[in-house]
């Protein structure tokens, strides 16, 4: 099943020092489906990589990006104005493109499963079909 990415657990990913390091690693390596990143969340990891890790961290996430080791979902006009509509709808939760590209992407692929340690925001969204997300890996601890 894919599971749709948020930024930090991929900057965790990639500290040697994070200690939920090893769980996102098995997790990202047990993962059966796609990794799909929105695009604008690609542009958030890259820059926290830059300012926890440096350099070096952004070029190896960038290398994955270019290897294919996660599809990218792209958002096109009709797709900035559903998340323009949620964050509307949203407004106390303030959550911005990044984390409403992430909603869109998992209508995009059919799937309620996100990797995110956002809990705040992601237990308030619903899926635009009226859902509740599953969070990985809170949620994955919880069964």
């Amino acid at each position: 099943m894919t599971v749709i990415l948020d930024a930090a657990p991929l900057v965790a990913v990639a500290d040697r020092r994070d200690r939920l390091r090893p769980a996102i690693e098995a997790l990202l390596r047990d993962e059966p489906g796609d990794l799909v990143i929105p695009a604008p969340v690609t542009a958030e990891v890259d820059y926290l990589l830059g300012r926890r890790l440096g350099r070096c961290s952004r070029l190896a996430f960038l290398d994955d990006l270019a290897a294919g080791r996660f599809t990218v979902a792209h958002m096109d006009a009709n797709d900035h104005r559903v998340v323009a509509d949620l964050e509307r709808r949203y407004e106390d939760l303030d959550v911005g493109l990044s984390d409403l590209s992430v909603v869109v992407a998992a209508r995009q692929y059919g799937t309620r499963r996100l990797l995110t340690f956002d809990e705040r925001h992601f237990r308030a969204l619903r899926s635009l079909d009226g859902e509740r997300f599953t969070l990985l890996p809170a949620d994955r601890q919880r069964h």
